[in-house]
C-alpha cells in the first residue's frame, strides 16, 4: 500500500491573509443598460421590481429580467417596492475567502420574502444571530460601496422597528 491509510486527512493548504488576497471583488453587481433603472433606484434609496404586465399573470419577480419567469411574456414593467421582507431562510458565514467577504464574517446571508411576493438573495445587517427567527420582519437598507465603474447602492435588509 501506497500513501496514507483510510480515515487519513490531507491538510490544508495555508489560506492567504485576507489583506494579501488580489482580484476582483465579489460582492459588487455588473450594471447594463437594462439593469440601470434599478441601480439608479438604488443609489436613491428606492428598491424596484419587475412585474409582468400579460393577461392572467401580472406576477412580481425579483432578480431583474427582461421576460417574466411564470409565464415567459416579455411585457414586464419596474415598479416601486415597499421594502417591507420578511426573514424566509438564512446562513450565517464565519469563513469565506473571496475578496472582500474575508473582512466581513461573520455575516448573515439570507433569502426574504418581499411584501409584494418574491423572494430575494440578500444580507442580514444590524441584527444579532440569536435574534434571527423566520418570519423575522424586515425593511430593506442599502450598503454603499466603491463600484468598478464608480459608487453603488446595494440592497440589504436589517429588522423593522417595534410597530413598524
Amino acid at each position: 500500500m501506497t500513501g496514507p491509510g483510510p480515515g487519513h486527512r490531507k491538510s490544508p493548504r495555508p489560506r492567504p491573509r485576507p489583506s494579501s488576497v488580489p482580484g476582483p471583488r465579489f460582492d459588487l453587481p455588473e450594471t447594463d443598460a437594462f439593469t440601470g433603472p434599478y441601480w439608479d433606484a438604488a443609489a436613491e434609496g428606492r428598491l424596484l421590481l419587475r412585474r409582468c404586465r400579460a393577461e392572467g399573470c401580472g406576477r412580481a419577480h425579483h432578480y431583474p429580467r427582461e421576460f417574466c419567469p411564470y409565464c415567459w411574456s416579455e411585457d414586464t414593467v419596474w415598479e416601486p417596492a415597499g421594502g417591507r421582507a420578511t426573514l424566509y431562510t438564512w446562513s450565517v458565514v464565519h469563513l469565506n475567502d473571496l475578496p472582500p467577504f474575508a473582512a466581513r464574517v461573520p455575516y448573515t446571508a439570507a433569502v426574504v420574502e418581499l411584501a409584494e411576493g418574491p423572494r430575494v438573495m440578500t444580507e442580514i445587517v444590524d441584527c444579532a444571530e440569536r435574534d434571527l427567527a423566520i418570519g423575522l420582519p424586515l425593511e430593506v437598507a442599502f450598503r454603499h460601496e466603491d463600484g468598478p465603474s464608480g459608487p453603488i447602492a446595494v440592497p440589504v435588509f436589517r429588522p423593522r422597528a417595534a410597530g413598524e
